[in-house]
């Protein structure tokens, strides 16, 4: 039983009389307030202890209520306040006018003092049910997005806790994974509204997604030997052969971690895709596959560009990093061979952002340099 004790009425009346008798009904269960016209009504409904219900009249001078009830209720902060019109008036127009502007119930007078306190008590019930229930959804939605930003950092700690495993292999590359991830959130945020790309790309989870999997493209670099991972040079074509392992091994490491929780993880998929697909070219000759055009996942195709134009700028043991022009020239010599020809031109468009964020990640002072003057 929901306990309509100490709930306060706001009576509205501008007679004194009908203040007095409704008062004198109420005023051993509830705590009455009273208002003599519509501005004093709107006035105590605004204030910091608004009352649980309100008692109104309809025929007043100045403000009737009609208009008082209609200014509750567009008020946000008082539309919620349920509101009974008292009135003389007993014509089914008037009780319809009433109950259109958001009244809740509508009593003639004389007023019947067993269905007064009747219908009091059932809207204060009703009222109270409700706003147990606003409390309890606030408090659900609450802790819903409490528990999916924890889901999301322990989704972000393990992606990167996974990636560093590879990069503690690979000192050279440095922030290499942070750059690519910047560059292909910014080259899906450009594709959204590209016709071939834009069922795939038209929900921003899709794009938080892509930018939290990215880091695990080079995961599968875990399993490959030190004496070919760290190799002050260029492969031997066997080397190479060994190298080109490392997209089956990040496949299956995130299907291993799949195993053992004994479920398919939603956000791993895209991870999955690009440590798997990120080495196949458009027409094919890469691999492990061999798979061409748009057999290849769209996330691989963008992570391809992104890592590419990394590796062409990066200064690594057996070479310089090259200039933002010379990495470019060769982007666009690959467009239609190497890579989707269509994300290769959102990359020229979106050159100096791509300029911006290897700087602000850049491996070194001298990289920093170059980054800023080319």
């Amino acid at each position: 039983m929901i306990d309509v004790q100490k709930s306060t009425i706001l009576v509205v009346d501008d007679t004194p009389d009908n203040l007095k008798l409704i008062s004198g009904l109420l005023k051993d269960t509830y705590k009455v307030k009273i208002a003599t016209n519509g501005e004093s009504a709107l006035e105590i409904a605004q204030s910091t202890f608004p009352p649980d219900l309100i008692l109104l009249d309809i025929m007043m001078p100045e403000m009737d209520g009609y208009e008082v009830c209609m200014r509750l209720k567009n008020d946000i902060n008082t539309a919620h306040i349920p509101v009974i019109f008292l009135t003389a008036k007993t014509e089914v127009s008037d009780e319809t006018k009433g109950l259109e502007m958001g009244a809740v119930d509508y009593i003639s007078k004389p007023i019947n003092p067993l269905i007064l306190l009747s219908r009091v008590k059932i809207h204060l019930t009703e009222k109270k049910m409700h706003d147990f229930l606003n409390d309890k959804n606030s408090f659900l939605e609450n802790e819903v997005k409490k528990r999916t930003a924890e889901i999301n950092a322990i989704q972000d700690v393990t992606i990167h806790a996974m990636a560093s495993l590879a990069e503690t292999r690979d000192s050279d590359t440095g922030h290499h994974i942070r750059r690519t991830q910047h560059y292909l959130k910014l080259l899906a945020e450009k594709m959204r509204f590209h016709p071939r790309f834009s069922d795939f790309l038209d929900d921003d989870n899709i794009i938080d997604a892509l930018f939290k999997s990215a880091p695990l493209h080079d995961i599968g670099k875990i399993g490959i030997p030190d004496s070919v991972l760290l190799k002050p040079g260029r492969f031997e074509p066997e080397e190479f052969e060994i190298m080109k392992r490392h997209p089956e091994l990040g496949r299956n490491a995130i299907l291993h971690a799949e195993r053992e929780l004994g479920i398919e993880v939603p956000f791993l998929k895209y991870a999955k895709e690009i440590a798997y697909a990120h080495q196949e070219k458009w027409d094919g000759s890469g691999y492990p596959l061999g798979i061409s055009g748009d057999d290849i996942p769209i996330s691989a195709r963008l992570m391809a560009v992104a890592d590419v134009y990394d590796a062409l700028i990066s200064r690594r043991v057996y070479k310089d990093g090259m200039s933002h022009e010379q990495a470019v020239q060769i982007m666009i010599e690959g467009r239609g061979t190497h890579f989707d020809s269509d994300i290769v031109d959102a990359f020229l468009e979106l050159q100096e952002d791509f300029k911006k964020i290897a700087a602000k990640f850049a491996d070194s002072d001298e990289d920093l340099v170059r980054s800023c003057v080319i």
